[in-house]
């Protein structure tokens, strides 16, 4: 077994929230892993999106999927509860190596009973710029915009 990597204390002291995300990654040959939870489904991660999305990828899903998770749950609270969701995110990336992203855009599709554009907007505003953990986890600096449409 490897030693891990030593990290400034100040890292490693647990906050009062949520616990720890712990994922295992296993190699499956080629530049294919599988990423799980203890008890989860298998996440096929692909360095050449052929039997996955690429790591990447994966990347901007999480912060779509975090952000529409907040999106349903505040429209839900407000008593407008959402019928349909869907998320294109797009991630543009630096012409250098590596490859950041450097923005991303978030379109979001919406549909539900009484949702009216002002809250929608004002949940999603919300999720991308206090709620979402996945967002606050990247570059500060890094430009998240969003659209949306509302059916």
């Amino acid at each position: 077994m490897t030693e891990p990597n030593t990290v400034a204390p100040e890292a490693t002291t647990p906050s009062p929230g949520k616990p720890p995300a712990r994922v295992d990654v296993v190699w499956a040959g080629g530049q294919h892993m599988e990423v799980s939870r203890a008890g989860s489904p298998i996440l096929h991660v692909d360095g050449e999106a052929k039997a996955g999305p690429s790591p990447v990828d994966t990347l901007i899903g999480a912060l779509a999927a975090c952000a529409a998770i907040d999106v349903v749950e505040i429209l839900a609270k407000r008593r407008t509860p959402v019928a349909s969701l869907q998320v294109q995110a797009t991630g543009e990336r630096a012409h250098a190596t590596p490859a950041r992203v450097t923005r991303a855009v978030l379109a979001f599709t919406i549909s539900g009973a009484g949702i009216e554009r002002v809250h929608a907007e004002r949940a999603i505003d919300l999720s991308v710029n206090k709620y979402c953990s996945v967002r606050d986890s990247l570059d500060p600096e890094m430009p998240v915009e969003w659209t949306l449409e509302l059916r």
